[in-house]
């Protein structure tokens, strides 16, 4: 019913408009009047990409991503009749998905900067940022930028205040260190390794209204403002769309009470102990801990196929066949698995033109990695069978792969199960670093939970109680079945 009046409003203001231009008076006609939902965008789905943790602007609530963005963009979505799925990546994994066209576009409280200009289409402004400093709590000492010389100050990487801190360290004297999420900077201050944190007013408006521990010490520093992006040249539709919904917005009031909503005057953080977080934070780390279980399962599984293949492959007589396994070995225990989860989940949807869901890029990067540990796992068993062994089977007239089924594998086994066991609990652990790319698993839930409760410490010994547990539950389970089958 919603957008019916809306279609209606807007036939009535074109009808209006033309008689106005009729009249002489088209130019006092607002855009925003004259304007209807454009037909390009009614039932699109969109793929949209935002920061993890950048309250108020997007940050999770009971489970829930919500914030002053994800508002903006769904009540848009909603107003002009289209649909938005939202990718929670972080504020860098974004901008890589837009240009890898994973996300058709990105709102993460993005300035509008002319460098950003060269690569992205941006809409109108949404909102008019600043920067401010602040400092802990106990800190007596630094009242202002004076006080900072010979000093370290951190700043989110690429945001506003990064930009601010680095336009100011020369006059000042002081080093400026760049962290991935405003949860890390404002603890590093609090741990004492930087003096001062520059973040975006509202941001440090509300994390210090949330207890995170800091103090603001100084005024509000102009900046840039915010804009939706799209990649250049790309969806110009989404783009005008969004724009002409904001205007709206705008016009109905809609869009000041969903700032007021969250920085008028935000609600301040619910006291509760430890057992209290564990209780609230539960439902999301369990449902990560899934995610987690299912990445590492389905990438042993991959892992072992491939450990075996090529296990054999590097043993063979073949040259080539061991040239192989020795490339493949090479290049995935050479290279860092950060780079691998990079590599599929932005490099090759560039390289290919068709993108790859997370899970799959995740599945990808950790069982190619542990496939090529347990081809050298293979190679070494085999190898470590006394050579004897296989000359008995020889000079018993059986061939070589009945040879290696009938002896030698059974002895390898044993020698190899050990190191399987090793090898599948660190890629459970590993899959904690899929977390940058947007995997939603134990480690990537345990960074939502804290982004918004500024509870890190607590957050963090939950998160590592939880792998401990399952690390040792499966660590017994698999030596159980060792003395069961290798006795």
């Amino acid at each position: 019913m919603r957008t019916l009046n809306i279609f209606r409003a807007g036939k009535l203001a074109v009808a209006v408009t033309a008689l106005l231009a009729l009249a002489g008076g088209f130019a006092g006609v607002s855009a925003a009047t004259a304007s209807q939902p454009p037909t390009a965008v009614t039932g699109e789905t969109y793929v949209i990409g935002t920061d993890t943790t950048f309250a108020p602007f997007e940050y999770r609530e009971n489970g829930e991503l919500t914030g002053i963005d994800m508002d903006l963009i769904r009540d848009i979505a909603a107003n002009q009749g289209f649909k938005v799925e939202i990718k929670s990546l972080g504020f860098d994994a974004a901008l890589q998905a837009l240009q890898s066209n994973q996300v058709d576009g990105v709102i993460a409280g993005m300035s509008i900067t002319d460098e950003r200009k060269l690569i992205f289409d941006f809409s109108d402004p949404y909102f008019d940022s600043g920067v401010q400093m602040a400092v802990a709590e106990d800190n007596a000492k630094i009242t202002g930028y004076s006080d900072l010389a010979g000093e370290t100050v951190v700043a989110k990487r690429g945001s506003e205040g990064e930009t601010f801190a680095n336009s100011i360290k020369d006059e000042y004297d002081f080093t400026v260190k760049a962290l991935a999420d405003s949860a890390t900077m404002y603890d590093d201050v609090k741990a004492g390794n930087s003096v001062a944190v520059f973040d975006d007013y509202p941001v440090l408006a509300y994390g210090i209204n949330q207890n995170n521990g800091l103090k603001s010490v100084t005024e509000k520093e102009q900046g840039s403002s915010y804009g939706f992006a799209v990649n250049k040249g790309q969806n110009p539709e989404l783009l005008a769309a969004f724009n002409t919904g904001l205007a709206e917005l705008k016009d109905s009031g809609e869009y000041q009470a969903i700032l007021d909503e969250y920085l008028e005057q935000p609600a301040p953080a619910a006291a509760s102990g430890f057992f209290g977080l564990l209780s609230d934070s539960l439902p999301a780390l369990m449902k990560g801990l899934g995610l987690t279980l299912l990445a590492t399962g389905l990438s042993i599984l991959i892992a072992l196929v491939l450990g075996v293949l090529f296990g054999f492959f590097k043993v063979s007589e073949s040259r080539v066949l061991r040239g192989l396994a020795s490339v493949y070995v090479s290049i995935f225990r050479g290279t860092p698995l950060l780079v691998q989860a990079f590599f599929f989940y932005f490099g090759l949807p560039q390289l290919t033109g068709q993108s790859i869901d997370v899970l799959t890029a995740g599945v990808l990067t950790l069982s190619l990695n542990a496939g090529a540990y347990m081809t050298e796992i293979v190679r070494g068993g085999i190898q470590s069978v006394d050579p004897g062994q296989t000359e008995a089977g020889r000079s018993l007239g059986l061939g070589y792969v009945t040879t290696m089924r009938r002896v030698v594998l059974p002895q390898a086994v044993k020698i190899m199960t050990p190191s399987f066991i090793n090898q599948f609990v660190m890629t459970l652990k590993d899959t904690s670093l899929l977390a940058v790319i947007g995997f939603a698993e134990l480690t990537y839930q345990g960074q939502q939970i804290y982004a918004a409760n500024f509870r890190t410490g607590e957050t963090l010994l939950i998160v590592a109680a939880l792998y401990f547990i399952v690390i040792n539950l499966l660590t017994m389970l698999s030596n159980k079945l060792d003395k069961r089958f290798n006795k």
